[in-house]
């Protein structure tokens, strides 16, 4: 099992002042996944608690001479903690800016390793930054995760092609951060939210208790995928009325997930995506948010990164 790769500018930039930062926000650890063609990093895909999230780069946008091979198909997947990988790569970043010269630049190779550290007698796998400059290099090892046996690879790939599902109505939602501002408050009133999304562009966010109930409308948002027309009797109703009219006509699907859950994926603002979409799967089994990011300077998608996370419903007995 052997993986080695040096990080292009590019690379460091995305992991280091965009990815890592918001994915951290998650949860502290999560797999981090190697294939012929892509980098992924995968929260609580082997179980149901909490966040999934999938975020997938191909080699080429992080890494130059990416070199790798296994007996699982040319697949390594380990658990690594997050803030320790960010840590690591701040400090090598900034040791290769220091280091490096017009003459002689310094390059960043990420490799995994296996040392024998004191008082142990079992070698321990580690994800390695290496930076070689003129005279020396600086290495720093992160502990990481047994890698994954070639079953649990399997299982793992498996889980992710089943999290890849695109519900059938996205629209588009409006700017991350304002909805974060609305769900920091909601945190004070309750712990779980309603989310609404019809085929008519229309999102409710609201939390409920008996005494008080805070929420938002957004309507006319971009729909892709099933949509239909609002009816026009409907549109001087309130928003609860619309909304509970909608759901019955099949036109529009409602959840409850944490507040919890529901600001951590606003975090996913750090990513710096260009724009996001929310959608519920079929009958109602999560909240999925799809996060878009444009080639530089264009509107065009760019197909070399993705990002998507999809929360658990909660049970609304």
């Amino acid at each position: 099992m052997k993986f080695k790769a040096f990080l292009t500018e590019n690379g460091v930039n995305l992991l280091e002042k965009r990815f890592i930062p918001s994915l951290e926000k998650t949860a502290k650890t999560c797999h981090l996944y190697f294939t012929k063609t892509h980098t992924l990093f995968l929260h609580n895909l082997l179980n149901g608690d909490g966040i999934q999230s999938i975020a997938q780069f191909t080699k080429q946008v992080l890494f130059d001479d990416y070199r790798i091979s296994s007996q699982n198909d040319d697949r390594i997947a380990f658990t690594i903690d997050l803030s320790l990988l960010l840590r690591a790569l701040r400090s090598s970043v900034a040791i290769c800016n220091e280091y490096s010269s017009s003459a002689v630049p310094n390059r960043l190779q990420i490799k995994l390793v296996k040392k024998l550290p004191s008082n142990c007698s079992v070698p321990t796998p580690f994800l390695t930054f290496e930076t070689r400059g003129f005279k020396s290099a600086v290495i720093q090892d992160i502990p990481i995760s047994k890698p994954l046996s070639r079953a649990q690879v399997v299982e793992l790939q498996s889980a992710l092609d089943m999290a890849q599902d695109v519900p059938p109505t996205l629209i588009q939602v409006p700017d991350l951060n304002q909805l974060l501002n609305l769900v920091d408050r909601m945190k004070h009133v309750g712990d779980a939210v309603n989310v609404s999304i019809s085929k008519y562009g229309d999102l409710t966010v609201q939390v409920s208790t008996t005494l008080i109930s805070l929420g938002a409308e957004f309507r006319k948002l971009l729909v892709i995928g099933d949509q239909a027309n609002a009816p026009s009797e409907d549109q001087n109703l309130s928003a609860q009325t619309r909304s509970s009219r909608s759901i019955l006509r099949g036109d529009a699907q409602s959840v409850q997930v944490s507040v919890k859950h529901f600001a951590k994926s606003l975090q996913y603002h750090l990513a710096k995506p260009d724009c996001a979409f929310y959608g519920i799967a079929p009958q109602g089994s999560c909240l999925t948010m799809i996060f878009q990011f444009f080639v530089p300077g264009s509107r065009e998608t760019d197909k070399s990164i993705s990002l998507h996370c999809r929360l658990p419903v909660l049970d609304p007995d």
